[in-house]
């Protein structure tokens, strides 16, 4: 007699089938539990994120508004810019967690540490880029001379001076070209006229751009290569003047001019140089929490003292030093 397999009883059956729709019910609550913990996750870190990005650009603009105040409290007092007036005392990194709360309390330290620092510098320290080209458009052969003279003071190639000065005219070209490069508005973006990003670095130091075409050097402000280039005598002559405004800054150019005889071929020329300034670059970083982020501004001063943005970069520090770290890998 053959073996038969015994039946399975109906109530087997059906606890069998309960228990795979209970694993099927406990997978699909599971999986819809973690996309809620997921969502929720999410959700908390945007809103932490917004709200240091909120934070990030108040204190910023604070910093911002308090080197304005600083700018127009000079130009009602001062009539000149140097080194040793308050606006040239760069600000120490100093914590402001504790000013986050709204109220001091025992949860006050709970937030991430934020610490604040800057400088303010004076824009009219360097030679303006924007001087190469003239009302009518072509490249000014005297202002030329005084950019290549900076490039010899500086260790620089003089052929730099002419490639910077025809990409300037194009990009000012009117009416414009449409092969022409963008007119740049910071040493940064040189790039657009073929400057690489070694070169650029060196530049920096000595030369900006500013909206002003005929911007002035400031005396007592601008370092030695740079009044060498602009007055068109040598590095030690110009360290001399450094050196006079050290003791007593300048109050007229005409005092720096006796300093220097008029003789030689060419003689000293002191046309484009001024000891007031009316365009500063403001520089804040705020380091909060991991996040390190650097505003830097140029502003401008009038002769009302008025002190009004002209642009503003900002930059996030550790995301650019992680991709040049990933770079240099």
């Amino acid at each position: 007699m053959a073996w038969r397999r015994p039946l399975l009883l109906p109530h087997r059956r059906q606890a069998g089938a309960a228990l795979l729709v209970a694993m099927i019910l406990v997978t699909v609550v599971s999986t819809l539990a973690a996309g809620m913990v997921w969502q929720q996750w999410r959700a908390v870190e945007v809103e932490a994120a917004e709200r240091a990005r909120t934070q990030s650009a108040w204190i910023l603009n604070g910093a911002l508004d308090w080197a304005r105040l600083i700018l127009r409290e000079d130009g009602r007092t001062g009539k000149m810019d140097h080194l040793g007036e308050p606006w040239a005392v760069p600000l120490a990194e100093a914590r402001l967690s504790t000013f986050l709360a709204a109220e001091r309390s025992e949860n006050a330290d709970d937030g991430p540490e934020a610490f604040l620092s800057g400088d303010i510098t004076d824009a009219q320290s360097r030679y303006n880029l924007r001087n190469l080209i003239n009302a009518d458009g072509k490249v000014d052969p005297a202002q030329l001379t005084v950019l290549q003279r900076l490039m010899a003071n500086t260790g620089l190639s003089s052929g730099l001076a002419a490639q910077i000065a025809n990409g300037l005219q194009q990009a000012l070209a009117q009416p414009p070209d449409a092969q022409a490069p963008l007119m740049p508005r910071s040493i940064e973006q040189l790039g657009w006229l073929g400057v690489d990003e070694a070169t650029r670095a060196k530049l920096a130091p000595w030369v900006v751009l500013l909206p002003d075409p005929s911007t002035k050097v400031n005396l007592n402000t601008a370092p030695r290569e740079v009044l060498a280039a602009v007055i068109g005598v040598d590095v030690a002559s110009a360290q001399r003047l450094v050196i006079a405004r050290e003791q007593s800054p300048f109050d007229d150019k005409s005092k720096a001019a006796n300093m220097l005889p008029a003789t030689g071929s060419p003689a000293p020329k002191f046309d484009d140089t001024d000891v007031k300034s009316s365009y500063f670059e403001v520089r804040s970083r705020l380091r909060l929490g991991d996040q390190v982020l650097e505003e830097r501004s140029l502003v401008s001063r009038d002769s009302n003292n008025n002190v009004q943005p002209i642009r503003r970069q900002r930059v996030n520090l550790a995301l650019t030093q992680a991709g040049a770290g990933t770079a240099a890998r």
